[in-house]
């Protein structure tokens, strides 16, 4: 079913930070069984990052990061699924919601490729919210 106020289809993922990426894969991967779907590279250090298939088409993303940032565990962000990036930013927007990061496209340097347009906003509490429209 979606969502008609922005064309969302659902979460697409939850995200968390990691303070020893290799066991918090491990866990989700071969604990608890969800499969990995892609691995890649982000930011200037190259940090790694994977998503796993939780199941019903929901993935987990996690991300490796450096002691510094003082990795919790906690959930980064979620991303709603949705038909138009740009559509429901605006919607978010329009609702209250602050711009973090304006709709872009961008590719997720992984095996193969992975071209996608997301943006993100602040809702009322401070929960970062993700728009992530595949392409």
């Amino acid at each position: 079913m979606t969502n008609n106020a922005i064309g969302g289809r659902g979460f697409h993922h939850v995200a968390i930070d990691t303070r020893d990426y290799d066991a918090s894969v491990a866990f989700y991967r071969d604990g608890l069984g969800f499969p990995e779907v892609r691995t890649f590279r982000f930011g200037a250090a190259g940090q790694r990052a994977a998503m796993l298939d939780t199941g019903n088409g929901g993935l987990m993303e996690i991300f490796e990061r450096p002691e510094s940032s003082g990795g919790t565990g906690v959930i980064i962000h979620f991303a709603i699924h949705v038909d138009d990036v740009s559509t429901a930013h605006a919607t978010a927007l329009a609702a209250g919601a602050t711009e973090k990061v304006a709709p872009k496209e961008i590719e997720i340097n992984s095996d193969p490729p992975f071209p996608v347009t997301i943006s993100f906003v602040t809702g009322p509490d401070g929960e970062e919210i993700e728009f992530f429209q595949e392409r």
